[in-house]
């Protein structure tokens, strides 16, 4: 049975954390749904205000310490990312974009990413497609479709006739992510052969 690797970072300050506890709910419906389609899941969080003082040392160094590493690594070795932020100042806070600064950019080219938001008021919801997007769209993530933005209000409320209410959101953002884990390939161990370039284009023009 193939395991698949979650990993879910979580941008959250206080504890606890509405962004965290996003996070995890996005985290349950997708694993859900891969347990359904018998697949092992690994799963694991990230919080960023456990290694704000690393990230900040890291820029002024230049080194990760050892735990920002270990998470580095896990994020960039994942099958999938689910990743949460709140709001401030009508974007993605400092120390969720400083963590994803010190991804390499081909790092998570091709590995599906489910953003999420959280904020006081529904007014900062564009915040996913203004902020969240294009930054992972940089990094070269497949973002999957449904995002989930999950204001003071939405909790508790299972919307009406005209409104999704957040858990409808929250499963059907699982179910699109899980999906699109399960349909990529396994990822490429490190020690496995390298097929040079020129010997592709050559084996092409032998066929």
């Amino acid at each position: 049975m193939r395991t698949l690797k979650l990993v879910a970072v979580s941008g959250g300050l206080s504890s606890p954390s509405s962004t965290r506890l996003l996070t995890d709910r996005l985290l349950g419906a997708a694993r859900y749904r891969l347990a359904e389609q018998e697949y092992a899941v690994d799963v694991q969080v990230v919080e960023l205000r456990d290694l704000a003082v690393d990230i900040a040392n890291n820029f002024v160094t230049g080194f990760p310490s050892g735990r920002l590493q270990d998470a580095i690594d896990a994020v960039t070795g994942a099958d999938g990312v689910i990743a949460v932020t709140p709001v401030f100042t009508a974007s993605y806070s400092g120390l969720f974009k400083s963590f994803f600064d010190l991804i390499d950019p081909a790092a998570l080219t091709g590995t599906p990413v489910l953003i999420g938001a959280t904020g006081g008021t529904a007014r900062h919801s564009l915040v996913l497609d203004h902020a969240l997007r294009p930054l992972f769209a940089y990094l070269r993530a497949l973002v999957v479709p449904t995002a989930v933005y999950a204001a003071s209000e939405d909790w508790g409320t299972g919307g009406d006739e005209y409104t999704e209410g957040l858990p409808t959101r929250i499963i059907r953002a699982g179910n699109e992510f899980a999906d699109t884990v399960a349909a990529r390939p396994a990822r490429r161990a490190e020690d496995d052969e390298v097929v040079p370039f020129e010997k592709q284009l050559a084996d092409l023009r032998l066929d």
